[in-house]
């Protein structure tokens, strides 16, 4: 009972931290690109920390279900997968940031 509270808990936790890293990585209005790197690099290492935590609690041997590794839990899985979706998503803003021109969303520039 209290290993299943625990995992719901450490699970909420990991969302929460994933949350707050795609905040710092796409709404701080006013700053840098280097600026939101920095941050989000340091709050998605944060997140990972709670999702890997959470992963061991979803790891642990229980009677409905044997032992399972560490990168197959749900926490963990989430966060690669998270991670993936940031990076894939920073990288295509600093992209329409950087080169507006050659974007297809752009109907202001001179051709």
């Amino acid at each position: 009972m209290l290993l299943d509270l625990s995992r719901a808990l450490s699970f909420l936790l990991c969302i929460l931290s994933l949350c707050w890293a795609v905040m710092s990585a796409f709404f701080v209005p006013g700053s840098g690109f280097e600026d939101r790197l920095t941050l989000a690099f340091f709050r998605l290492g944060i997140a990972a920390c709670a999702c890997f935590v959470s992963g061991l609690l979803f790891s642990w041997p229980s009677r409905a279900r044997r032992h399972q590794p560490l990168t197959s839990t749900l926490p963990v899985q989430l966060f690669f997968w998270a991670a993936a979706a940031i990076l894939i998503l920073f990288l295509a803003s600093w992209y329409f940031a950087t080169y507006p021109c050659t974007s297809f969303l752009s109907r202001d520039c001179n051709l």
